[in-house]
């Protein structure tokens, strides 16, 4: 779908610039790009192609969306961030959460991801089921990620994303990391997906339907591929194909809703 997005001002457009880059200084600061990430994907993951409601549009600020059972721990998000968001008023939450999504990708090592100003924030969130279910199966997956708008690469390049972070018990009900280096964004996921369970690591039943649908398997391959080339020096991992096509899933998230003509 072509986008068209609307026109910022240029005092809208430096606040972004100058709020990226205490994004940055936080982030790196309290090791957080996990939770940011998760705030940004599951702020913009409640929107319904079907009745254009729900999406990046600001509404995790409110109180009965954290409530919701899958944004348990993202107050903690919020509340991180709105001394820098007091800083910028200009700037929609829409837009600012969006934007702690990107950085927290930039700064741990993931690609670079094009970032498109002008959202604004809505006044009612989205009601409550809209997430994925980390218990659920591939049916589950194709039908939450398909009432987004999203593909079946969508899906598998975003799971990658879970190279970040961990789940915490409380939170979720379940615990640890899916990777040894929950803090740098790379294919790890993949590569820890296709070794199988190791213990201290986590994988979901999500995680695993991944490996058993004939669609999503060849991606998880592709994903976790290792090449070694005169450009790849001591044994480094080719992620090009990976980080390509997890910034342009990304920024379909982020964007659902946003600017379409």
């Amino acid at each position: 779908m072509t986008k068209c997005y609307p026109t910022v001002s240029e005092e809208y457009q430096k606040a972004v610039e100058k709020a990226k880059r205490k994004l940055r200084g936080l982030i790196a600061e309290k090791n957080c790009a996990p939770l940011m990430l998760r705030l940004a994907w599951h702020s913009a993951g409640t929107f319904d192609v079907k009745t254009k409601t729900g999406g990046p549009f600001g509404t995790m600020k409110q109180l009965a969306e954290l409530a919701h059972g899958a944004n348990n721990g993202l107050d903690i998000a919020v509340r991180l961030l709105e001394p820098i968001k007091e800083q910028f008023p200009i700037l929609s939450y829409a837009d600012f959460y969006q934007l702690a999504g990107v950085v927290a990708v930039e700064i741990t090592g993931g690609p670079e991801i094009p970032f498109h100003p002008g959202r604004e924030d809505k006044p009612h969130p989205p009601p409550e089921g809209r997430l994925p279910d980390a218990t659920k199966g591939a049916d589950h997956l194709r039908q939450v990620w398909c009432s987004m708008g999203l593909s079946d690469q969508d899906i598998v390049a975003l799971s990658g994303g879970h190279t970040l972070g961990r789940c915490h018990k409380e939170r979720s009900g379940f615990e640890g990391p899916w990777t040894t280096n929950p803090l740098i964004f790379d294919n790890s996921y993949f590569k820890e997906l296709l070794s199988g369970e190791k213990e201290g690591l986590l994988q979901l039943p999500n995680d695993k339907v991944l490996l058993s649908d004939p669609s999503f398997r060849p991606l998880v391959d592709k994903y976790a591929a290792v090449c070694y080339t005169s450009l790849h020096i001591n044994g480094s991992m080719d992620e090009d194909a990976f980080f390509t096509e997890y910034a342009e899933a990304h920024l379909k998230l982020s964007e659902l809703g946003f600017a379409d003509a």
